[in-house]
């Protein structure tokens, strides 16, 4: 199953968080699924921790060697992404998200992610 990794729960998962379930734990660590973090994911985090609003257990440059060790590819955002954020409804307002559900669309991808928010889209959103 090819799964894209929402902000929170990337964090959550490098930092063994107890807030990601055994269920999704398990599907994360499932070998047969490929896991992918938007750039924009990692550009959220830049700015968050820039602007002290995100503080994490590691140093931000670390996140590199972190996503090699857990297998985790880094999606681009392509023009098509950007055309069909235009379109999406003004269901969820973070521009972060959006570009998430745009992504999740456009390349298949199940989202990972505990903001029920996304259930207003026509993804599919695991969580439980």
């Amino acid at each position: 199953m090819d799964l894209l990794l929402d902000t929170h729960v990337f964090i959550w998962y490098f930092q063994g968080s107890d807030k990601i379930g055994p269920n999704i734990l398990e599907l994360l660590e499932d070998p047969g699924n490929t896991l992918h973090l938007s750039i924009a994911s990692l550009w959220e985090i830049a700015i968050k921790t820039g602007l002290g609003k995100l503080s994490l257990d590691v140093s931000f440059d670390e996140l590199e060697s972190i996503l090699e060790r857990l297998s985790i590819g880094i999606l681009s955002i392509t023009f098509a992404d950007t055309e069909h954020y235009q379109t999406l409804p003004l269901y969820h307002r973070d521009p972060f998200d959006r570009i998430l559900v745009s992504q999740s669309t456009r390349h298949n991808l199940n989202l990972v992610s505990a903001d029920t928010a996304f259930d207003a889209y026509p993804i599919r959103r695991v969580w439980e």
